[in-house]
């Protein structure tokens, strides 16, 4: 027996889209982040990035349960004293709606180089669009994200 390792020649990246419509933000989040890792396909390797690109579509449409719609705060720090800045998920919702999403499956990779190389292949629209076309994105539904 000798162990099969994948070379970086070998890895073909296919394209998927996801339709945000009515989805739960975390669970999108987590199977989009496994699919951007790579642990997907059979031949994963920890610390080679074998994973996929990802569209995601109609991030207007994104649900949270429970209270978390009102109490969901998002925060970033400028830099500067007193710079901390606070937005609340209604708001950002109406402003950026992408920007909700690709927080949610950044944090769900890791924090390394290799992880912000992972974020790259992940691109997030607003509204039933996008300009990948060319690509041939094949649709990607979740098991764990199909609507009752």
């Amino acid at each position: 027996m000798s162990t099969y390792i994948p070379s970086s020649l070998e890895i073909t990246r296919k394209w998927f889209v996801v339709d945000a419509t009515g989805k739960t933000l975390g669970r999108l989040a987590t199977e989009t982040a496994s699919v951007l890792s790579g642990k997907k396909s059979p031949k994963y390797t920890p610390y080679i990035d074998m994973g996929d690109h990802v569209i995601v579509i109609n991030a207007e449409k994104i649900r949270l349960t429970g209270l978390k719609s009102q109490q969901k705060v998002y925060r970033r720090y400028t830099g500067f004293p007193g710079g901390l800045r606070e937005e609340s998920f209604t708001r950002l919702l109406a402003r950026r709606p992408e920007k909700i999403v690709e927080e949610a499956v950044k944090g769900m990779l890791p924090k390394t180089k290799m992880g912000r190389q992972m974020a790259t292949k992940l691109q997030v629209y607003k509204g039933g669009t996008h300009p990948h076309q060319a690509q041939q994105p094949q649709v990607l539904e979740f098991a764990s994200l199909r609507k009752k």
